[in-house]
């Protein structure tokens, strides 16, 4: 690097133009927003499904669990084909997916209880929960489930 661009304050130069990265880092932009934009859709496949079921007379937590995989289903399917470009196929994506769903069930409910002891309400504190969660769950159906 020349030392006129070091004094001016000037990045190294990479040897990518900045209109790529520019280009590269709103394509990332727009995934992420499609990655919560299907997150949303698999609360509501959840929500509507745990809706129905206490409506049929089932307990809350068994149509919760019920409506979690649904949501789940949902969250997959929409990634798989949709949001992200697999290099593995249908069944490899589909046990990795599970092991980031049971990792995701476990951060949610160890975060939710750090939250609800440090005094936060229930809804903000699932509120902040799932908000931290879905930048880590981004990154993890990024970097390995959909790799």
């Amino acid at each position: 690097m020349s030392p006129n661009r070091e004094s001016a304050g000037e990045a190294p130069h990479t040897g990518v133009s900045p209109a790529v990265r520019r280009a590269a880092a709103i394509a990332l932009l727009a995934n992420f927003s499609l990655h919560v934009l299907t997150g949303f859709v698999a609360v509501a496949v959840h929500y509507a499904m745990l809706y129905a079921l206490l409506r049929l007379g089932l307990p809350p937590l068994a149509g919760s669990a019920i409506g979690f995989c649904g949501g789940a289903l949902t969250r997959f399917a929409l990634s798989y084909w949709r949001v992200f470009t697999p290099s593995h196929g249908l069944t490899i994506a589909g046990r990795r997916f599970v092991v980031a769903i049971a990792a995701q069930a476990v951060a949610n409910t160890l975060l939710l209880a750090l939250l609800l002891a440090a005094g936060l309400a229930v809804w903000p504190a699932q509120i902040a929960t799932t908000v931290i969660l879905t930048f880590a769950n981004y990154a993890v159906y990024r970097l390995w489930v959909f790799r």
